[in-house]
């Protein structure tokens, strides 16, 4: 017998997708601008005589909102199991959406001082920490709420709802390139993307106020204190480490190609910012088209064959393709190097999201994909515009961010040989 996967009051499923997926945009409009801007709130917030010194503080403090993600998986993780995914996930939104205000109204650093990039600091630990939760929830939302033997299609959802935000972002940073001089966009042109996501907030508001809990989570005769839930976590803590691993190469793969990509293409690559947004936008549809293909992909034939596929290719690819990028700079060989890094991220992520649902004791479901994804975003993703920055600088290797990617793949390949191993569970889609 299956779970039941209908919503109780028969809201369509794709009704109930939109409304869940629509804080994953949120989260990944504002972390996909601070990437895009970063030259520019280096400037302003983090003011210092070397660009290469402005611009890794920039990047320092994009991670450290994923240093925080482990602790709101944890925290908020817990809470979603313990209170329902509903309430779990406007709370998420709130916390998300007060470092959204912060980071898009606080004054620069020659108005404030000190006090400006503390505040952009506190916006991204605030973000950092709601988006801790925000994946798992929606996720675990997702295949709970799934037709049973198509989880793989409801829940890659997740991840193309956030390359929704990417194209959103993109685009109006193509549109104001268009319409604004660089010293404009220097000055203040680079916050009104930011004030849009202040805008939209409260229609998200609306639409996860109107979401329904889900069926599985109603049928469960008992529900775990916070307490129980973080014993649980720590019985299984080699589900979770696993599991982070597995998703090292997403995470990794998603930074590099879209949050990384343009600040790559500028300076690195000295393409024009209007090709690195059109690249980045071209990336995004790409992600959106492959993901769902990947998700139902593996309903078909299994997680495994997938996972397995998609990281051995990775490892044999990831750095050729930014060497020949590299030595051959062009709009161009951006867009089909891109788009070949963009369909390995896809089919696999696709896999991924489903089968880290399915590992996790479905009494800590949220709290432990919340933990596994947080911490491999903040020890692979979140840093890695900082480690392809930095490893550029020290080797002179312009194509160097290849071997970080192809390192996380060999991490991800490891843990779904690992996990597939494990007797005790089992990733094969159910039917």
């Amino acid at each position: 017998m299956h779970p039941p996967s209908s919503l109780s009051t028969g809201q369509s499923k794709a009704a109930a997708v939109f409304r869940v997926t629509a804080g994953n945009f949120l989260e990944q409009f504002d972390f996909f601008l601070f990437g895009f801007y970063a030259t520019q709130i280096a400037n302003v917030f983090f003011p210092t005589e070397s660009e290469f010194a402005s611009l890794m503080m920039t990047f320092a403090v994009f991670g450290a909102g994923f240093l925080m993600r482990p602790l709101g998986a944890v925290v908020l993780g817990a809470y979603i199991d313990d209170v329902g995914r509903r309430k779990g996930l406007i709370v998420t939104l709130s916390i998300m959406a007060s470092g959204t205000v912060l980071i898009a109204f606080v004054p620069g650093y020659a108005t404030i001082g000190l006090l400006a990039p503390a505040l952009v600091l506190l916006g991204r630990l605030l973000q950092g920490f709601s988006a801790g939760a925000e994946l798992g929830g929606v996720s675990v939302y997702l295949a709970e709420m799934a037709t049973p033997g198509r989880k793989g299609f409801f829940t890659s959802w997740q991840s193309a709802s956030q390359q929704v935000a990417i194209v959103v972002a993109a685009g109006l940073g193509f549109a104001l390139n268009q319409w604004l001089s660089a010293p404009a966009i220097a000055a203040w042109g680079w916050r009104v993307p930011f004030f849009v996501g202040c805008m939209i907030v409260p229609f998200i508001f609306v639409l996860r106020r109107n979401l329904e809990e889900t069926q599985e989570f109603k049928a469960r005769k008992h529900r775990p204190s916070m307490k129980d839930v973080f014993g649980t976590l720590v019985q299984n803590w080699g589900v979770v480490i696993a599991g982070m691993m597995l998703v090292a190469m997403t995470t990794t793969s998603f930074y590099l190609i879209t949050v990384y990509a343009p600040t790559f293409g500028k300076t690195v690559l000295h393409l024009s910012t209007a090709d690195s947004l059109l690249v980045t936008l071209c990336v995004g549809v790409s992600n959106f088209v492959w993901l769902p293909i990947g998700g139902a992909l593996s309903d078909r034939i299994g997680r495994r064959p997938l996972l397995i596929g998609m990281t051995v290719l990775t490892i044999a690819t990831a750095y050729p393709a930014l060497s020949f990028l590299a030595h051959a700079p062009s709009f161009m060989n951006m867009l089909l190097v891109l788009l070949w890094l963009s369909f390995m991220y896809g089919i696999y992520n696709g896999a991924m999201v489903v089968a880290l649902t399915e590992v996790m004791p479905v009494q800590v479901r949220v709290a432990g994909f919340s933990l596994a994804y947080s911490l491999a975003t903040a020890v692979f993703g979140g840093f890695t515009p900082a480690i392809s920055t930095a490893a550029i600088h020290m080797t002179g290797d312009k194509a160097a961010p290849g071997y970080w990617m192809s390192f996380a793949a060999v991490c991800a390949l490891l843990a779904t040989l690992t996990l597939y191993r494990r007797r005790a569970v089992t990733l094969a889609p159910a039917h």
